[in-house]
């Protein structure tokens, strides 16, 4: 692959937009994470524990949850945004800019993330549930302290996973006016400057490897406690 750099390019003027737009992707990463991925632990929770067999079991309210994660969650974002722009307006006053451009980003990380955790909390082993509910343990009590600690390490993989699924999210919003790298990325393109662009690919992709990382090493470490 050949990268073509443009002899014209600024770095005085661009470095600043670079830095700008790495703050703008790290402010929406991170925030869509806290939030929708809370939000998310949330909802998984509910619907793992609302499946037959489980501690809050609820036929209708499971199948009400299930139906609307299976529509939201496989949504293409770039027409989640442009469907949800109506909302984002009532909500956040505009459809422009980085927090305009949170706001799709955190219900769809919910959805997603609910998916992710529902799927993880699964395989747990139910001998282990039903040892803490023989011991007198409130519903509540085992999710906090047996469930989700059991599902730490496959949780912790799926957060890594989710973040490069929202940082996708944020370059796309950057195509319709959210900042951020994707907005970055957008710049060179249309400039036929590829040296910007592929600055922005870069630092995407190390930001990807260094989570990633990160969370390998934490779950190895876990999954070795367990063991």
């Amino acid at each position: 692959m050949i990268i073509l750099a443009n002899p014209h390019s600024d770095w005085n003027v661009l470095r600043p937009l670079l830095f700008e737009s790495i703050g703008q992707t790290l402010t929406m990463v991170l925030v869509t994470l806290v939030i929708g991925g809370f939000l998310g632990l949330i909802l998984g929770v509910v619907l793992y524990g609302t499946r037959p067999g489980n501690l809050f079991e609820n036929a209708v309210v499971y199948r009400i949850l299930d139906i609307i994660v299976n529509i939201v969650r496989p949504i293409p974002f770039i027409i989640f945004l442009a469907a949800m722009q109506p909302l984002t307006i009532v909500v956040v006053g505009t459809s422009i800019g980085t927090v305009a451009a949170i706001f799709p980003m955190v219900v769809m990380c919910t959805f997603a993330t609910s998916r992710l955790v529902e799927q993880n909390l699964v395989p747990v082993d139910p001998g282990v549930i039903e040892a803490a509910r023989s011991m007198g343990a409130g519903k509540l009590t085992i999710i906090r302290t047996v469930l989700i600690p059991e599902a730490l390490a496959p949780l912790i993989l799926a957060y890594a996973f989710l973040f490069i699924g929202v940082l996708d999210m944020s370059a796309m919003a950057g195509y319709i006016g959210g900042g951020g790298l994707g907005n970055f990325i957008a710049y060179g393109y249309q400039k036929f400057d590829q040296t910007v662009t592929w600055t922005a690919v870069i630092i995407m992709i190390v930001l990807v490897q260094v989570v990633q990382g990160i969370a390998n090493a934490i779950a190895k470490r876990l999954l070795k406690r367990q063991q």
